[in-house]
């Protein structure tokens, strides 16, 4: 019997999560009639709920779609995606495993997160080119949103986050995030609920430990117990822009003061 078709209690988690994600999907407009979506899965666990997170969606969904689970593997030393594979074939979602070799030649203690992130993104969009995806689904979170706003403003001066929707190559393909408006520490639940931890960690860049998102990260979590609601409020600001506050950008040099 396929799983979606099983008669089985869903975890509370589940639905509470797969509840805001329909939120975030019909705010954005993020998935429409037919598409065929990818969904980045790392072998992490917030790309893995997110497969279970789609399934419940699509059981409500007013319109019909595809979604396949693709992990790109680079043949690390630190992950083996077999685990991973048994777990998709046991749950019945179909998905795809595309061995990269763009990262073979360097040491894998020298290959820095933007590096290593970079690459798996060329390749998801090639595959996706290739196979004829529309749209490809992120595990990101609002905290991951929320952290990679601080980081454009403290290390490259600019004001930018992960959109919920993007559109890519002239609207040939699209980002979503349907977890955008879902927490950290309920994903971890939500995970823990569904017994993630069983399958192990996932293919990470050699330096993740010590990277300028972590820091973010931590700094966050020593604002929110003062104040609880730093990151939403963080989430919330690039919605609520007062562009008449921001400093306007001159071609002419500026007298000296």
């Amino acid at each position: 019997m396929n799983p979606e078709q099983k008669n089985h209690r869903e975890p509370p988690e589940l639905i509470a999560v797969s509840r805001r994600a329909g939120r975030a999907i019909g705010d954005y407009h993020m998935i429409a009639e037919g598409d065929k979506i990818a969904v980045a899965v790392s072998g992490g666990k917030d790309s893995i709920s997110l497969l279970h997170v789609l399934r419940h969606r699509r059981k409500r969904a007013p319109v019909k779609f595809e979604f396949t689970a693709v992990h790109i593997d680079f043949e690390f030393s630190d992950f083996n995606p077999e685990k991973l594979i048994a777990y998709l074939e046991k749950e019945g979602f179909p998905y795809r495993v595309e061995k990269v070799d763009s990262l073979k030649e360097q040491r894998y203690e020298d290959i820095d997160c933007f590096w290593w992130s970079w690459n798996r993104r060329k390749a998801i969009f090639q595959l996706c080119d290739r196979l004829g995806f529309s749209k490809i689904a992120f595990g990101h979170h609002m905290d991951d949103i929320v952290e990679t706003i601080i980081l454009n403003q403290f290390y490259r001066g600019e004001i930018g986050a992960m959109r919920p929707r993007q559109e890519l190559f002239g609207g040939k393909l699209t980002i979503i995030r349907p977890l955008a408006y879902e927490r950290e520490e309920m994903m971890a639940r939500l995970s823990e609920k569904l017994g993630l931890e069983r399958i192990g960690g996932q293919s990470k860049c050699a330096r993740e430990e010590d990277s300028h998102r972590l820091m973010i990260k931590k700094m966050l979590k020593e604002f929110e117990k003062e104040n609880p609601h730093v990151v939403r409020n963080i989430f919330n600001s690039l919605r609520k822009v007062k562009t008449e506050y921001l400093l306007e950008c001159s071609a002419q040099k500026p007298d000296k003061i």
